[in-house]
């Protein structure tokens, strides 16, 4: 099995966040701020572990620590006033045989726990619309 704990969960990292318009911090609120963020990343772990593509890819990680990164992470994606210190994409996922099946596999589930969560659609999108740059870096296999 693939190394892949480190790199998925920094999967959905802002690392690239200096090309990255700034966020509307409406945006940060619309998903609850801090603990709402806190909550939707509780229930995006539970529902990837409960995924078949994707629980392999989790199975030895920390789940507190992804969760507590993701939190950070998309704190600051969001327009929060977090700022997420970690690994850039093209580094985290370098060597890591991630393809596009997998990276879409991830977003459906994080669709998934937003719509759980009740995040509002148009909040939705502008987060993976914030998020999606991030495809050409996270996935190596062609």
């Amino acid at each position: 099995m693939k190394k892949t704990v480190t790199a998925w969960m920094l999967f959905l990292a802002t690392a690239a966040c200096a090309q990255m318009a700034p966020a509307d911090p409406a945006l940060y609120r619309s998903f609850g701020e801090k603990p709402g963020l806190a909550r939707l990343m509780d229930d995006f772990m539970a529902r990837l572990e409960a995924d078949a593509r994707m629980a392999p890819h989790f199975k030895d990680a920390n789940k507190q620590r992804v969760k507590e990164q993701l939190v950070e992470q998309f704190c600051q994606v969001t327009g929060g006033p977090c700022i997420y210190q970690g690994v850039d994409m093209k580094s985290a996922h370098a060597n890591l045989d991630i393809s596009k099946g997998d990276f879409n596999a991830l977003v459906e589930v994080l669709q998934h726990a937003m719509d759980a969560q009740g995040i509002p659609f148009r909040a939705q999108n502008q987060l993976l619309a914030q998020l999606a740059h991030m495809h050409r870096d996270v996935v190596t296999v062609k």
